[in-house]
């Protein structure tokens, strides 16, 4: 018996490790991703303005700070909110992969 029958197989042959283990897995993804939600929030309301690309419509040249914006406060907020985005992502995919494969029946 292949790993994927193992996991789709009626309640009676799914070993006792994973009945027990699914809920425990959603209730900490779901854990994450509201920790991760929080914390996006904060980090979005913390970033500045930005100009809106005003730049390219006058054609004035970027200045020093918004081509090492990187490393300042603002790009730092926004790594932070891209990999909380890609957390969010990942968990809920893996919720939902969780629920389908293991209804809980």
């Amino acid at each position: 018996m292949n790993f994927m029958s193992m996991l789709l197989a009626d309640e009676t042959q799914i070993p006792i490790w994973i009945s027990d283990s699914f809920p425990i897995i959603r209730i900490v993804l779901f854990c994450i991703i509201f920790a991760c939600a929080l914390v996006m929030i904060i980090t979005i309301l913390f970033q500045s303005e930005d100009s809106g690309g005003t730049e390219a419509i006058t054609g004035i040249k970027e200045s020093y700070y918004a081509q090492n914006k990187g490393s300042s406060r603002d790009g730092k907020l926004k790594l932070i909110t891209i990999i909380m985005a890609i957390t969010i992502f990942v968990c809920a995919i893996l919720y939902f992969v969780s629920i389908l494969i293991y209804s809980g029946q």
